[in-house]
């Protein structure tokens, strides 16, 4: 193994209901309708993807740049004085990049991501933050973590990967990565998804975990 790649979002921060929370109160306000589905649709994709799936998909009367803006704004705001971060997180991302390079890939704006690394200053140890703005396509397309992988300077092959989210772990496992489950326990991963991945308790486990198999 040659590098280690994290998601954000349910991983480090415990913000995949903040997400939630956020675009059912923008769709709901400029006249849409929430899906059942839609919550664990949106999961993994790309701003420009999630923005038309408000407005094509759920009707919110607003154009997709439009409604991306009002939503990361918001996010943004919560985020303001210091993102959800889950508990020890960072301190789990410190022990991997004693031993890897370590790298971000995830469906958050770059704004939102780098928030989380200022405000647990992180920056100088995780020298790669790709957000899926920055590619083709989201999760579960594997384009992300290719990204961050291309830019370690690694194999994607030789790469750990850490998701929580069935669209996360299919971009993950579609990457040809080795993949670790931390299932979110608010929005549970498919079953079958997690019996291709190597399944944790808590994010705690994995510097223990990937010592072992080193």
């Amino acid at each position: 193994m040659d590098a280690v790649i994290f998601d954000l979002d349910g991983v480090l921060v415990d913000s995949e209901r903040t997400w939630d929370e956020v675009r059912r109160s923008v769709v709901a306000a400029h006249g849409g309708t929430w899906r059942p589905e839609a919550t664990r649709a949106q999961q993994g994709m790309s701003t420009p993807e999630w923005a038309r799936y408000l407005v094509e998909t759920l009707g919110a009367q607003l154009t997709p740049d439009e409604i991306a803006r009002i939503v990361i704004d918001e996010m943004a705001a919560r985020y303001a004085d210091r993102p959800p971060v889950i508990d020890g997180a960072d301190e789990v991302v410190r022990a991997v990049a004693r031993r890897w390079p370590v790298a971000i890939a995830s469906s958050s704006p770059p704004v939102l991501i780098h928030s989380f690394l200022t405000a647990c200053d992180l920056t100088s140890l995780v020298p790669v933050a790709v957000s899926s703005e920055e590619v083709a396509a989201g999760k579960p397309a594997p384009d992300v973590y290719l990204r961050a992988a291309m830019l370690l300077g690694v194999t994607a092959e030789h790469c750990a990967a850490v998701e929580d989210s069935t669209n996360g772990l299919r971009a993950a496992l579609a990457a040809n990565m080795t993949v670790y489950a931390v299932p979110n326990p608010h929005f549970p991963p498919d079953p079958a998804v997690l019996r291709e991945v190597k399944v944790l308790s808590s994010l705690a486990e994995l510097p223990g975990t990937l010592g072992k198999v080193a």
